[in-house]
């Protein structure tokens, strides 16, 4: 991709599935990382998989629900390589019920890390976009923010509203050359969708029905997502903003 060599990127939920494969991408484009996520023990290991030292990957351990922390963590990493270019929202997490067997607890968990953890992003890392002259906004959100899933609704809520902040923000922050779109994978093999449908019944309809209604006939793998994440960070997209493109296997088709 054009532009991306000495790019210096946040990736949050970077020790994840997906977010590994981020990682891994931007790093074979010459992109240096400012690798979030609340584990610090996974930040580790990411960064002896990939063979990256802090030069190339620095590892901040920050839970995105925390505002302060994350300030905190974005001026860190900013002092640490000088300038802020990307940010990628991709920290995700969620468990599969219907609506009405969950409860507020549940419900503040998920808005917190789906909702507000990249509201919380935005208000740190734009300041040093805007002072350097801009960048580029990637916010991961879900074809379940876009068409509704079964067993997710207060997950779907929150991708719904990240898809219309995103849109918002670029917006209001084109005159700033800020570039801000959403991802929507469809379903994909990792950690986080085995822990979502879970050993229940309920969860195993929901992931054999998902099989089913891909048009490919399989699920996304991790390495599907990186390469449009990529695209959008790129000098490839400078006159792309407020869009929403779904990596899916063509389980959606929006047009």
């Amino acid at each position: 991709m054009r532009g991306l060599e000495n790019r210096v990127a946040i990736v949050t939920g970077a020790a994840g599935g997906i977010g590994r494969e981020i990682c891994r991408r931007f790093l074979d484009e010459g992109v240096h990382i400012l690798a979030m996520d609340i584990n610090a023990d996974a930040l580790k290991g990411l960064a002896t998989d990939l063979g990256a030292d802090e030069t190339r990957l620095y590892p901040l351990a920050v839970d995105i629900a925390d505002y302060a922390a994350v300030k905190e963590a974005v001026d860190r990493g900013v002092a640490k390589f000088g300038k802020l270019d990307i940010l990628v929202n991709n920290a995700g997490w969620d468990i599969a019920k219907p609506f009405l067997q969950t409860d507020p607890d549940l419900w503040d968990k998920i808005i917190a890390i789906n909702l507000r953890g990249p509201l919380n992003l935005h208000k740190a890392a734009m300041p040093h976009m805007i002072a350097s002259g801009g960048g580029k906004i990637v916010n991961v959100a879900s074809d379940a923010g876009r068409v509704g899933s079964s067993g997710e609704s207060v997950y779907s809520a929150c991708k719904g509203g990240l898809i219309s902040f995103s849109k918002t923000i670029a917006r209001e922050y084109a005159r700033d050359n800020i570039r801000v779109n959403a991802v929507c994978p469809g379903p994909t093999d990792t950690a986080l969708l085995r822990s979502f449908v879970g050993d229940g019944e309920f969860g195993q309809k929901i992931y054999e029905g998902l099989k089913r209604a891909i048009p490919l006939k399989r699920l996304g793998q991790p390495d599907d997502i990186p390469g449009m994440i990529a695209f959008l960070s790129s000098d490839d997209a400078n006159f792309i903003t407020g869009q929403v493109i779904s990596v899916s296997g063509g389980l959606t088709m929006n047009g």
